[in-house]
Order: C-alpha cells, then structure tokens, then sequence
C-alpha cells in the first residue's frame, strides 16, 4: 500500500461526542433481550454501541475537509446529534436513523470520487458494496464490530483462531442474510406470507428446539421429578441446591461438613428462606432442612475469607487447602440443601427428600460423555486442584444425562426438518443454533454454576460469570424443563434467547464472510479492508482454555457441519496470541512476537483512505519494576508503533462492566482506549527526547484537561487514557532519540511511558495551587507525613509556608499535641466531625472531600449517599475559591492517585467512587430547585 496518498480526516480522527457514547456503553447490558451476547457465552465483549460509533466516525468525513469555519463545526455538530441517536440500543434497528447514517457514508465516499451519492435506501446499500471496502475485524471474538459495520450497511468481514468465535460470528452476521424474508418451514405454520427479515428463521429455532424439548422429556423426565407440597399438590422444580461436603480434620469430630457461601435462600420481604444443617453424631450424617424465618440464620457460610472453612458441628477451622487434598483423593461429597420450586406467587423452597436426593444419584448417561482432559496449567481456572482433570467431572451424573439426551437428538432433530422440506444448507443451519443452546445449557447446567441471593431477587447464575471456571463450593443443578418465566435456567429460555436473538439481527443485501484464521499469518484478500479491532488482552483471558468447556461438546454436533472448524480435539493453542507463562517459556516474548506480526499484516493491507481503529483495555496499574508503566500496554503500543503505525487520535470509551462480579467494590477498569492509526509517513522524522519532552508539556495539559474535565475519565481509568494522547506525539515521529554513553539511542516504548506518567504528575501538582491555603497545607503533610504522628515544628513551617496556622486547623483536619501534629483519618470525618452538621464555619476542600467519601462510602450504615454528598457541596458554594465545589473533584483525583501508588485499593476506591459520582452531585447542587435527586437512573 501506496502510504503517501492523500487522504481525506475522518470524523474519527477530529471529534466525537465522547460523552454521550459513554453514556449509551454504560446504559447497555448483555442482560438485555435480544443482545446478540444472550446467543452463547463470551468473554470481554465490547458494548455493540462503541463499534457502531466508531464505525460510523471512521467512515464518514470531517466536515474540515469540505467546509470552512464556522460551516464546517455546524456540520459537525449534526454528525454528533446523528451519532448520539445512533448509539441509543433502543435505535439498533430503527430504519430511520441507520438510513441517515448510512447515508453519510455514502455522501463521504461520493465526495472523495466527484460523484453525487444516491437518495433510495436500496441503492445507499448497493452504492455502499460497490464503492466501499470492506470492515474487517482479524481478531472478530463474539462479532459485536462486523455486526455493526453490517447494520451500518456494510460488507463485514471477520475471522479468529478460535473455533468458537467463529462459529457466534457465522451465527450471527453470515447465516441470517441467506434466510432473509423467508418463511418458516415447520408445520405449525398458517401462512407463508408476511415473513420478513430473520422472522422465519426464528420461528423455525423456536418450533424445533420445543420439540427437542419434547422429545428430551419423554427420555428423561422422570429424573426431573415434581415435588409434592404440604396441601397434597405437586410443584415443577426449578433447581435443587447441594453443596460439597468434607469431612472435619479435628480427630474429635470427623464428622461431614459442608462447604457454602451463604446459608441465605432468600432475602424477599415476606419469603425469606434458609438452609439449617443439621448434624447428626451418632449416624455421622449430614442434612438440611428449611426454615422461613430469619432467627439463627448465620451471617455467613463455611467459607471465611476464601482461604479457610469451619465446621458447622465443632467449629473447628480447616485451610482450603486441606479441602483440596480431599477432593483430588476423592473423598469430596455433597449433601442437599434445598429445592426451589415453581409456585403461583413467586419461588417456593422446600426441604430435601430422600426420594428428590436418589433420583438424582441414581441418573446414568445415555453414553459415554466427551472424556476430553482438561489444558495442562491452563490461563483462568485450576480446576485440577479439586482433582478435575476431564472436563466431564465437572458435572453431576443426571447433568452429563441430560447433556448426552439433548446432544444425541440433533441428528434425529435434522432429519425430522429435513422430512419438514428443509434443505440440507438451512438444516445445517438451524442445527447450528440448536447446537448453541446445548452450549447455554453446558453454562448453566454444571458443578460451577451457582444460587445468588440479594434482597430484590434470588436466581441461577452461569458458570463463567467471571473470565474463568471454577468449581462451586454449593452449586444449582438445573431443571432443564422448568418453565420461563419462573425460571430462566432451563432448556426453553436457552432456545427462546436464541430465536430473539436471530429475529432482530440487521440484515441487508451486503454479505458478510467468516472464516477461521490465525492474524499473524493470514493472507488478505485483494483488497484493502478497513480494520477494526479488539486484539487479545495480554494475560487477563486464556480465550482457547475457556472454550474447550464448549468445544468438547459442541464438536461431535457440528464437525461434519463444518469440518475444517471442528477438526482439532481441543481449540488451537500453540498459535493463541496471549501471555501465558504456563504454556510458553518466555510469555511475553511469545505475545509481542505474534502481535507484532499480526499487526504488521494490518499495516501492509489496511485501506489508505480510512483510518484504522484498535480497541484495547488494559488498566495501567503501578509496577515498580517497570517503573510505573504496565507490560500489557508497554508491549501492546511497540507493537503498533513497531509495525509502522501511527496514532491519529486516541478515544476513551466506557466499554467494561463495572458492574459485574468481579468489579463491585474493587477500582476496576471501566475504559478501552480506542487507538486511531494510520501508516506513518515515509517521510517522519526523528526527534531528539527534549524536543519530545517539550512536545508534551505543551500538549498534555490540554489533553488532560479534556480528558478531566470534559470527558469526565475517572481517575481509575485517567493513566490508561493519558497513554493515547503522550503515544500520539510519540508515535508521530519516526524515534526518538536520547544520547547515552555518548551514543544516541532510541527511546523506547517504556520510557515514553514512564515520562507520560511524569506528566499526569505535574499536572497534578500545577492543580494544587488552586486549592485554599488549608487544603494546600494537608496535602503536602499528608504527602508527607501521610496519617502518622510527625514533628510539630517541621509542621509549623510547611503551615506558615501555606499562609494558615496550626491553631486554625485543630480537630477540623488535625491534632496537635505533646509536640506532636497528625492529620485527622479517614474514619474521623463522620457525623461528630465539626462540620459535619455544616456549620457557619467555612468548608475547605480537603473537609469537603473527605466528608463526601463519607457519605459516599458504602460501608457506612449512617452514610446518606449522594444526598449527603449534595449537601456538603452546597454548603461550600460561599467559599472564596474561584469553583471550590469543582475543587474537590481535583482533590480527589489527587488523593485516588497517591493511595493507588500506595497499593491502597480500599481508599482509592473511595475517591474513584466519590469522582465518578461527581456528574450526580454537581448537577444537585447546580439545581436543587428541582427537589429530587437525579441520580441517573437509566443504568
């Protein structure tokens, strides 16, 4: 590719409406019906409403290049109100809206060829796979970004390694297009008329996944048993609860006890239940019966601190690691807890019967299950370590019966569609959904799959919840055919998720192609497609390790379907681009050697008129080792800079769940940073390093401000996002250049790093002058001194330096006493704090702060959330700072950074916490005529 052509900017590489696409990312949830993500489990996904936008933003001129000011941000300005429609979920298939963004597109690309772009829906689409290339997405995973170039009306191209994300891909972006507008083939069917879009082929998932079911319960249903009621009636089980028992290691006891998280059934008003064991020392057995009251209930399970367990009989503690050594010698067992039923006001739960208990044992498989062994060290779970060695002990014998019934129907399934008039291409295809609800049913109908109670709801939760597998110490066993919406754990609901899936994809006349190839080595078509993608995270997600929990079972369904893809025992690894230090000696080297390849195959095929886009999500975190900077993104931008790219533009985008179980309460990541690239000009220079330090002191403060203050980035998230705008003055030049030893060498990639986050520090410290002369004083003793007690004079003097005295900040910040002065704790600044009741007396920034995370914190039971955090803001509007309720938010951005250094994850949560609240609080204390408080709630 010709990397000199002229090329007209993109809307991408200019400006975005960053904060209303962060507010669609963050208001999207894979729970939503009709997510593709409810199709089949996958890992990192990102919100399908960031591809659209970037795809759209990638596509489409800047206004710039045809306008003049102020036309041009006239224009711009409609481009963001389009965009801020488009990446609403409620408009994924709002004909009106996509019709005008695809219509944008065409308009840019007539531009750059002197033509006049068409008006009619039909021919934008066929102008758009006439004159433009390709999206393609090498690293494609569960296809959120070719299933939005394609609703955009695009061609979409997408591939993967793994066996498994191709196949989500075929299913969602190169089946349905075939079947468009055609009628179902089942006879159930009144009219073959009035069959538009994937309609048909929904109702064809549905009709035959209810018959499998059907079919399934005439085998196996007696093993699913009703459970009789106290009046005489009997109730559809939803899920029986065990959990694993050891016995006690005290010589004295020796008796079973069970491993559980929470004895807590249910916390529902008026349905509270839990589990009550029960010892008995003379048959030295162990059993449960459940109770509909609170008294006794205890506040926890037998797992204290995910290290040791207690014996419920004696008390006796025993390590997790003794729990382990029974479980690999076989002596693990497990004992029922409950059963949750269907009743006519909402979930019954009812004691164990010693009926319910051997029906369960006594399930045999109708065959031998997939004996396939577990990956050697495998990245993201150690299941080995309870003695799983073979995926198929992870679950119960009724589990692998139910799973071998539903997989041995497929062929029969398929004969009877074909005896129905399906074609042998749209059984194959129907199968391949079918096939995906038997891969739901693997997630939910397993040893890992777990009971979850809160005080709203009580629910079956998956197995992989997490980007891992692991065993549960009490595990839900599924009633496959229990009945939505009672429960959603069950055969059905797999189907019915799939089928609304299928039913509102996108599909136009463009066609998508999906094929399975390595990144590294594949060879491009002819043309040069424009590339966005997600590429593999480091170490965080062993993607091949993860899948073969599918693979297994999904192989002998689907390898004659698709040979080529299912060929392989197990998913490809040798060739995974991921850090794993089990499998490859030198792990890093193994990750950046086929990354950079991968990349560089992207640099040499890449469209030299569209910029290309890489989503990455990786948190910075502090690493003394590498001085401050991550080897997950060190690695990642040599990478890029490495194959020739240069980064345009770079975007912070709230693509990762906040929210889910491996978040809450911890500072978790919540942003990708979008890398805009183009080839770098031939023609860049070199740069020596105190022009490139001259470079950023001009320009990092601006960055910052706007990431800050105008994008709103929270602090746990502000080092990932001052990475894109330091790398682009970087990555601009063709090295930079430092003299060493009289020698000059290239600066890498590391110490690039290292300087940007100098720069997040010093802009830090400018900040501080803004701040009263009080808070001034407590964060330079707090640097400091932190909260130990210190040297009243060396006090003193840093005081009288800060224009303030000691005197003035007694008992409000600080003590002073016997010589000695130390800052107030967190834990001080509570409801008997001075000016916690906001007294007359002035607020400083460094109380305000403090209090707010007070109110904030969600350990404190006398805390009053954002209403209290309101009201500390409000009262330091009279303040005699230039903006002293904008203040704190700067105040707490400093504080989150020094305790993250620290490796203080509780209180950085605090003060993250308090930051990413701030929108809620300011828009309070902006308006408190409104009376109420605007807390957001369309989350």
């Amino acid at each position: 590719m010709n990397n000199q052509t002229p090329y007209r900017k993109k809307l991408i590489e200019v400006d975005l409406p960053l904060d209303d696409i962060n507010r669609e990312c963050v208001r999207e949830r894979p729970q939503w019906r009709n997510h593709h993500s409810t199709l089949h489990r996958w890992w990192a996904r990102r919100p399908v409403v960031a591809c659209r936008a970037v795809i759209f933003a990638s596509m489409v001129d800047d206004p710039s290049t045809y306008l003049n000011e102020p036309h041009a941000q006239e224009k711009r300005e409609k481009l963001h109100d389009l965009i801020s429609e488009l990446t609403k979920w409620e408009n994924s298939n709002n004909e009106n809206v996509l019709a005008k963004a695809r219509y944008e597109i065409a308009c840019s690309v007539a531009r750059s060829q002197g033509e006049t772009a068409p008006t009619s829906a039909e021919a934008i689409l066929c102008y758009l796979a006439e004159k433009v290339p390709a999206v393609y997405d090498p690293f494609c995973g569960s296809a959120s970004i070719p299933l939005e170039a394609q609703r955009l009306g695009l061609r979409a191209r997408a591939s993967d390694l793994n066996p498994i994300a191709v196949l989500l891909s075929k299913a969602l972006i190169e089946i349905p297009p075939v079947f468009h507008n055609l009628p179902p083939i089942n006879p159930d069917v009144d009219s073959l008329d009035g069959w538009r879009g994937t309609s048909g082929l929904a109702a064809d998932i549905r009709y035959y996944g209810h018959w499998m079911r059907d079919e399934a319960y005439k085998s196996i249903g007696p093993f699913y048993p009703k459970v009789k009621l106290s009046d005489g009636t009997e109730a559809t089980v939803i899920a029986w609860l065990w959990a694993h028992t050891v016995l006690c290691s005290s010589p004295a006891c020796r008796l079973p006890m069970p491993l559980v998280h929470s004895f807590q059934l249910s916390k529902k008003r008026g349905n509270r239940h839990w589990a009550r064991p029960i010892v008995d020392p003379g048959s030295k057995t162990l059993s449960f019966i459940v109770q509909n009251h609170n008294a006794g209930v205890p506040d926890k399970g037998t797992i204290k601190n995910k290290t040791e367990a207690v014996c419920v009989t004696c008390g006796h503690t025993v390590k997790l690691e003794y729990v382990r050594e029974q479980a690999r010698d076989g002596k693990m067992s497990r004992v029922m807890m409950a059963i949750v039923a269907e009743g006519e006001r909402g979930k019954l739960f009812l004691s164990p019967t010693d009926t319910h208990d051997q029906i369960a044992r006594s399930a045999i498989p109708k065959r031998e299950p997939p004996m396939n062994k577990l990956p050697e060290d495998p990245l993201g779970f150690s299941l080995q370590n309870y003695g799983i060695t073979h995926w198929h002990q992870l679950f119960t014998v009724r589990q692998l019966m139910t799973l071998t019934t539903f997989s041995d129907l497929m062929p029969k399934t398929r004969d009877r569609m074909i005896q129905d008039s399906a074609t042998e291409t749209y059984a194959d295809s129907l199968c391949t959904y079918l096939a995906c609800a038997i891969g739901k049913t693997v997630d939910i109908g397993c040893r890992g799959t777990r009971w979850r109670v809160d005080s709203n709801t009580e629910r079956v939760v998956h197995a992989i919840s997490k980007q891992a597998i692991h065993i549960a110490w009490d595990f839900a066993e599924v009633n496959p055919f229990s009945s939505p919406p009672a429960s959603s754990a069950n055969w059905i609901t797999q189907v019915n998720h799939i089928a609304s899936v299928v039913e509102h994809l996108p599909v136009t006349i463009n066609s998508s192609e999906v094929y399975q190839a390595d990144a590294a080595t594949t060879r491009y078509a002819a043309d040069s497609p424009v590339i966005i993608t997600d590429p593999p995270y480091y170490d965080i997600i062993g993607y091949a390790d993860l899948s073969d929990f599918f693979y297994v079972w999904l192989r002998p369904l689907l390898r004659d379907i698709y040979p080529e893809l299912f060929a392989g025992i197990s998913t490809p690894k040798t060739e995974e681009i991921v850090a794993n230090r089990h499998r490859f000696e030198n792990s890093r080297e193994h990750f950046e050697n086929l990354l950079h390849k991968a990349l560089q195959r992207i640099r040499e095929h890449c469209s030299d008129q569209f910029p290309t886009s890489i989503f990455y999500a990786y948190r910075q975190q502090e690493n003394k080792q590498n001085r401050g900077t991550s080897t997950a993104w060190e690695t990642m931008l040599s990478a890029v800079i490495s194959a020739g790219l240069q980064i345009v533009a770079t975007w912070p985008m709230r693509t990762e769940n906040i929210t889910s179980s491996t978040s809450i309460g911890k500072n978790a990541l919540a942003s990708s940073i979008v890398l805009v690239c183009r080839p770098r000009p031939d023609t860049a220079q070199n740069i020596n390093l105190g022009g490139f330090l001259t470079t950023l002191r001009n320009e990092m403060p601006a960055a910052l401000n706007r990431l800050t203050r105008e994008a709103h980035i929270a602090p746990v998230d502000l080092a990932q996002a001052a990475i894109g705008p330091g790398m682009e003055i970087y990555s601009r030049y063709k090295s930079v250049k430092a003299r060493q030893n009289g020698e000059l060498v290239d600066v890498s990639v590391r110490e690039a790093l290292i300087k940007i986050n100098e720069e997040i520090d010093r802009y830090h410290a400018e900040q501080e002058g803004e701040f009263d002369s009080q808070t001034r004083f407590c964060l330079r003793w707090f640097k400091q001194s932190g909260f130990t007690s210190s040297d009243y004079g060396s006090a003193d003097v840093l005081a009288r330096a800060s224009d303030v005295t000691i005197d003035s900040m007694r008992e409000r910040v600080l003590t002073a006493e016997s010589g000695r002065v130390q800052l107030l704790p967190l834990a001080a600044y509570d409801d008997n704090h001075p000016n916690a009741q906001l007294s007359l007396l002035r607020i400083t920034t460094w109380e305000a702060c403090h209090l707010m995370v007070y109110h904030l914190n969600p350990r404190n039971e006398d805390g009053r959330g954002i209403e209290g955090a309101v009201e500390v803001g409000t009262a330091m509007q009279n303040n005699p700072t230039s903006d002293p309720v904008a203040s704190v938010e700067r105040l707490a951005r400093i504080l989150y950074s020094y305790y993250d250094r620290q490796g203080n994850a509780e209180n950085a949560f605090l003060f993250n916490t308090l930051v990413t609240s701030w929108d809620a609080i300011e828009e309070n204390i902006r308006n408190p005529q409104q009376g109420h408080l605007d807390l957001d709630t369309d989350e």
